[in-house]
């Protein structure tokens, strides 16, 4: 059988699959040695339960729902066996792309470029990203070179088809990821304009954090019976991750992180504000205190974003200031600090900020600031998560 006999799925109701919580290798998926070299090279050996329950049947050819949430490995679980597909049936003459996968970011949709790169780096799989915010000169000739795999956004995406760059006839498995951000963001009218272009015979897999009505609406109307995959439910919060709450004046915020952030000295810490002015003026006022620091957000320009993303993983900077959005393409194992100078208006979008840190088995520290104002965000986000987030008194600025 394709799937070992010691992680056989324990119950199957309703397409749900759960698995044991046997401890398994990325061998044991009978997944192709040239992936499996390129995962050893990263030191990956054991897959996250996301990839045990998703590679499976995307490996088999069925159409997914996967609810999962950031940092659960998301990527890995279709990238890998959509590499394995396509390798093994090889299209011959001309060099169609042959998988769509639809990301709402440019960091996103880079990211997913890199897993790409990483995990078949052995194969003769060709794939490219695009996104807005930068020429289209580059993008357009690696399209018209041939390839196999399009990530794309949606906008660009839709601006490059008119244009004739690329066509869609071809795609035999499409993957929209990060579902509820696209209706966030107001891309669900374009998401359904660009399924319309699609073969209706074809593989699709569909990933969200959250399942809203509408997405669930969108999810039942282009997946055929497919097998539903749950991990880590959006209210959770990982038990790696140390929680604290400061209540703080508004005007004082900016006082306590700079206190904070010399106390961490050099260690990382992403901070999220809830608006890209907030994240610049906030970098404004961090550098007149000394702390080097960058913003991340949709306004800054493509070339911006990757450099101060670069200058925060290898350390040039130690503080990153970054809006929800923005973030969701950071991807960072070692994030000692997640720190919430704003509290965020949605509730699950806490849980989202906070599991960057915590990651792959290092523990973490999440720190939220709290003014009168934000008392009603904070009820709402613990009675999701279900606890009340430890309050840290006797600080310098307290209220």
């Amino acid at each position: 059988m394709f799937f070992s006999r010691h992680i056989m799925p324990l119950l199957s109701l309703y397409g749900i699959f759960y698995y044991t919580n046997q401890i398994m290798t990325f061998k044991e998926l009978n997944i192709i040695d040239p992936i499996l070299t390129a995962l050893h090279d990263e030191g990956y050996t054991q897959p996250t339960p996301i990839q045990q329950q998703a590679i499976l049947p995307v490996a088999q050819g069925k159409d997914l729902l996967g609810c999962a949430q950031t940092g659960t490995g998301k990527t890995a679980a279709f990238a890998i066996p959509i590499l394995q597909l396509l390798n093994s049936n090889p299209k011959q003459g001309a060099r169609n792309i042959r998988t769509l996968i639809l990301t709402p970011t440019r960091e996103l949709a880079l990211q997913i470029d890199e897993s790409l790169a990483t995990y078949g780096k052995n194969l003769r799989l060709k794939h490219t990203a695009i996104f807005g915010g930068v020429p289209q000169g580059k993008q357009t000739r690696i399209l018209q070179s041939g390839i196999d795999i399009l990530v794309a956004t949606p906008g660009r995406l839709l601006d490059l088809m008119q244009q004739g760059y690329v066509r869609l006839s071809g795609i035999e498995i499409f993957v929209l990821d990060e579902a509820d951000r696209m209706l966030d963001m107001g891309f669900v009218h374009d998401v359904k304009r660009i399924i319309t272009k699609l073969p209706q015979q074809r593989q699709t897999l569909f990933f969200s954090a959250t399942m809203p009505p509408e997405i669930q609406k969108l999810a039942d109307s282009i997946l055929k019976n497919p097998v539903h995959v749950k991990v880590t439910p959006v209210s959770s919060t990982a038990e790696s991750v140390t929680q604290s709450v400061y209540f703080v004046d508004k005007k004082q915020k900016r006082h306590l992180l700079t206190h904070l952030l010399k106390d961490m000295s050099t260690a990382r810490s992403l901070v999220f504000t809830r608006t890209k002015h907030g994240a610049d003026k906030l970098v404004k006022e961090l550098h007149k205190t000394g702390i080097n620091a960058a913003a991340i957000h949709g306004n800054k320009s493509q070339n911006a974003r990757q450099r101060a993303l670069s200058d925060f993983k290898s350390n040039h900077i130690s503080v990153l200031v970054a809006t929800d959005i923005a973030a969701r393409g950071i991807d960072i194992d070692e994030l000692p600090y997640v720190i919430n100078y704003e509290l965020p208006e949605v509730p699950e979008t806490y849980v989202h900020r906070i599991g960057r840190t915590g990651r792959a088995g290092n523990a973490g520290t999440a720190i939220s600031f709290c003014d009168t104002e934000e008392m009603a965000d904070l009820k709402s986000i613990q009675k999701l998560i279900g606890f009340k987030v430890p309050v840290v008194g006797g600080h310098p600025y307290s209220n």
